[in-house]
């Protein structure tokens, strides 16, 4: 079945979105698929990836934000560490999920916390759209 690059990209940004809240999500399966359908589209599946990615992880922030700042945790001392510039992280499985919430519960700056967050879920789908072009 062939999907039109609206739908497509449709599906990559909600499958981005969920894949970076606490949600399981393998949005790097529908970014290779969108790719390898329309790979002349390269520069919009970059930004519509990472866009639905750094908004998810956002809305884990603002959860972060609703707790009571009392808590501690493993991604709480790191954020406190080495404060926003940890959120590049973001991506990592696991603790990546984290780190948006203990910035937001650490009540780091937003746009800081955003501009990090982006540029780590950018430099990643980056990464595996240029692997992905290496390979096929």
């Amino acid at each position: 079945m062939d999907f039109s690059l609206t739908e497509s990209l449709s599906a990559l940004f909600v499958s981005a979105f969920i894949a970076s809240t606490v949600f399981p999500g393998g949005s790097e399966v529908v970014l290779v698929g969108v790719l390898h359908q329309f790979p002349e589209s390269l520069h919009s599946i970059l930004w519509v990836a990472t866009l639905g990615n750094t908004l998810g992880s956002m809305t884990s922030y603002v959860l972060g934000r609703l707790f009571p700042n009392k808590a501690e945790s493993r991604a709480i001392e790191q954020v406190k560490k080495y404060g926003a510039v940890a959120l590049v992280m973001a991506w990592v499985p696991l603790i990546g999920d984290a780190l948006p919430i203990a910035a937001g519960w650490l009540r780091l700056s937003w746009w800081k916390s955003l501009l990090w967050i982006g540029l780590g879920k950018f430099l990643r789908y980056a990464a595996i759209a240029y692997g992905f072009a290496q390979i096929f």
